[in-house]
C-alpha cells in the first residue's frame, strides 16, 4: 500500500524540489499560454501547490484532485479559495466530460496504471479540450552523463531515489506518445523545456554560486526548443 504523504518528503539523500524545479514551471507556463481556452480546468496531482499557484491565474473554474491529504492540506492553504481540492486517488475520480483544460504536471511517472489514467482524463475532457503533460524527459544528457559515470544503470532506468519518491516509470517522446495514442489522444503539440547538461542541484548550486545566471538558463531553454529530446522535462499537448 503506497503512502502519499511519504512520498514527497526528502529521503535518501534526494530531496523532493529544487529551484530548478520552478525555472522548468515557469518556462512550462510559457509554452502552454498559447494553447489556453477559456472554461473550467482540473489538475490532477498537486502536490504542494506551485504549479496550481500558476494555473489559478488563469482559470477562475479551477478543480484539483490530489491523492495525499498532507500535500493537499499545503496547496489548499497557498491559493484562493476558490480553486476546489478533492482528497482522492486519480483512479476513483469521477467527474464529468466538461473540461476545457487538463493539466497532468510531473504525475504521470506516478501513477501505477498510467494507461487507465490517460483514459480517465480523456473521459473528463470536453470535446474540444486539450489535455496538457508535463514529465521528467529519461533522454536528458544530465542522465545520460549518469548512466556513463555509472551512477544510473540505463536512460530509462527507475532509480532507487525516484522510487522512493513515488516515480514508476520513466518518459522519452515516443513512450509518452505511445501512451496517449493508446489512450486514443493525439498529440497536436510538445516540447522540451531547458536544454539540461546538469542534474537539478548542480544547475542550483551553479546559480548560487554565480557560475550561471538567468541568461543562460534562458539560452539553454531556447536551445532545447532547437533539441526537444535533451530537455529536462518533455511535454505533450493532446486531444481526443
Amino acid at each position: 500500500m503506497r503512502d502519499f504523504d511519504k512520498e514527497g518528503l526528502e529521503q535518501a539523500g534526494k530531496k523532493y524540489n529544487y529551484n530548478f524545479d520552478g525555472i522548468v514551471r515557469s518556462y512550462m507556463m510559457q509554452d502552454f499560454l498559447p494553447h489556453f481556452a477559456a472554461g473550467p480546468a482540473l489538475e490532477i496531482g498537486c502536490y504542494h501547490g506551485d504549479s496550481t499557484l500558476e494555473l489559478e491565474k488563469y482559470f477562475p473554474d479551477l478543480t484539483v484532485i490530489e491523492a495525499s491529504a498532507e500535500a493537499l492540506a499545503v496547496a489548499r492553504g497557498r491559493v484562493a479559495k476558490r480553486v476546489k481540492f478533492i482528497n482522492a486517488m486519480i483512479e476513483d475520480g469521477e467527474f464529468e466530460p466538461r473540461f476545457a483544460s487538463i493539466f497532468m504536471i510531473n504525475t504521470l511517472e506516478h501513477v501505477e496504471d498510467a494507461e487507465a489514467i490517460l483514459k480517465k482524463a480523456r473521459g473528463w475532457l470536453a470535446d474540444a479540450g486539450k489535455l496538457f503533460v508535463l514529465v521528467p524527459n529519461a533522454d536528458a544528457p544530465s542522465r545520460q552523463i549518469a548512466v556513463h559515470m555509472g551512477l544510473v544503470e540505463h536512460n530509462r532506468a527507475v532509480t532507487k531515489p525516484e522510487w522512493q519518491h513515488g516515480h514508476r516509470r520513466t518518459y522519452s517522446f515516443d513512450t509518452l506518445e505511445r501512451d496517449l495514442r493508446k489512450c486514443g489522444l493525439k498529440t497536436i503539440a510538445r516540447g522540451g523545456i531547458i536544454f539540461k547538461a546538469l542534474a537539478n542541484f548542480q544547475f542550483d548550486r551553479a546559480l548560487d554560486a554565480g557560475i550561471i545566471d538567468e541568461a543562460y538558463v534562458d539560452a539553454c531553454h531556447r536551445l532545447g526548443e532547437i533539441y526537444p529530446s535533451f530537455c529536462a522535462s518533455i511535454y505533450s499537448i493532446s486531444q481526443k
